[in-house]
C-alpha cells in the first residue's frame, strides 16, 4: 500500500514539475512576444520621427526654391506644424497606441500637404521658366502679338455679345383675350363689354441664361400707340416706357408659362392692339392682336 501511495505521490510531482515548466516556457515565449512587439513598435516610431525630420528639411529647401512671400510664410507656418508634432512624438512613449495612431494620422496630412506644395512648387518653378522663355520670344515679337491682342480683344468682344445674345429669355405663344364681368373669355369678343384683358404666354426653356428671380412686364398698346398704363414705368434702351402688368417669376432655365390681367379702366376702341414682353432689360417677344 505504501509503495502504492510513493508512485502516485511520485507521478503527482512530475505531472506539478511538468505544468511548472510549461508554464515557464509559456511565459519566457509571451515575455519573448512582448520584447518583439516592443522592439516593432520602437521602430516605427523611429521611422515617424524620421519622416516628421524629413518633411520640416523639404519645408525649409522649398523656401529657398521659391519667392512667392505668400506662399514662403505659408510654408513656414507648416514647416513650424511638423516640428511641433515631431517634438509631440519625441515624449510619446512608443506603447502609447492611442497618441502613436493620432500621431501617424498627423503624419499622413503632413505628407499630403507637402505633396501639394510640392506639386505647387514644381508648377510655378515650370512657369516662371516658360515665362521667361515666353518674354524672351515677346520681346522679338511684340508688335506682331500687339496686332493679335487687338484681334482676339475683338474677337472676344463679339464672342461676349452672342453669349448675351444667347442668354436672352423668349417668349412664346403669345395670346390676347378679351374677359367679361364674369372673368369668362368672350365667344364673340366685344370691346364694349370688356371688363378685363387676359395675356397669357411662355417663356421658353434656356440653359444658357443665368437662374434667379425675374421681373417680367407686359405692355398693351391700344391703335392709338398708347399704353393701356398699369400705373408703373420700366427702363429699356435709355428710357422709361409704361407697362400694364408686371410679374416676378424664379427662372430656373426650364419653361415656363404665365397669365396677367389688366383691368379694364378706359374706353376701348377698335382696331390691332400690340402686346410686348420685357425681361432684363430686353423686349422678349411680341405680337398684333385685331378687334373690332
Amino acid at each position: 500500500m505504501k509503495k502504492y501511495l510513493i508512485v502516485l505521490l511520485v507521478i503527482v510531482i512530475l505531472a506539478l514539475l511538468g505544468g511548472v515548466a510549461y508554464l515557464f516556457m509559456n511565459l519566457q515565449e509571451q515575455k519573448q512576444v512582448n520584447r518583439d512587439m516592443q522592439e516593432l513598435a520602437e521602430l516605427d516610431k523611429q521611422e515617424m520621427e524620421n519622416e516628421y525630420e524629413r518633411f520640416a528639411l523639404q519645408y525649409s529647401e522649398m523656401k529657398t526654391q521659391i519667392n512667392n512671400d505668400s506662399i514662403v510664410e505659408q510654408l513656414t507656418q507648416e514647416q513650424m506644424k511638423t516640428q511641433r508634432l515631431l517634438e509631440e512624438l519625441k515624449k510619446v512613449k512608443a506603447d502609447d497606441a492611442r497618441e502613436i495612431t493620432r500621431l501617424k494620422k498627423e503624419l499622413a496630412t503632413v505628407r499630403a500637404v507637402l505633396r501639394d506644395y510640392v506639386m505647387q512648387i514644381d508648377s510655378l518653378n515650370r512657369l516662371n521658366e516658360s515665362l521667361k522663355q515666353e518674354n524672351s520670344r515677346v520681346s522679338a515679337e511684340l508688335e506682331q502679338r500687339n496686332a493679335q491682342v487687338a484681334g482676339l480683344s475683338s474677337e472676344k468682344a463679339s464672342l461676349s455679345e452672342k453669349v448675351a445674345i444667347a442668354a436672352q429669355l423668349d417668349a412664346t405663344n403669345i395670346q390676347m383675350t378679351l374677359l367679361d364681368k364674369k372673368g369668362k373669355a368672350m365667344k364673340k369678343p366685344k370691346l364694349k363689354d370688356t371688363k378685363k384683358i387676359q395675356v397669357n404666354f411662355t417663356i421658353t426653356k434656356n440653359v444658357t441664361a443665368s437662374n434667379g428671380n425675374r421681373t417680367v412686364y407686359v405692355r398693351i398698346q391700344n391703335p392709338g400707340g398708347n399704353t393701356l398704363s398699369g400705373g408703373g414705368t420700366f427702363p429699356y434702351e435709355n428710357k422709361n416706357l409704361q407697362y400694364s402688368m408686371k410679374k416676378t417669376i424664379e427662372y430656373t432655365g426650364e419653361e415656363v408659362s404665365l397669365v396677367t390681367y389688366w383691368d379694364v379702366t378706359q374706353m376701348l376702341e377698335g382696331g390691332q392692339y400690340r402686346v410686348s414682353i420685357f425681361v432684363d432689360g430686353n423686349m422678349i417677344g411680341s405680337r398684333t392682336f385685331n378687334f373690332e
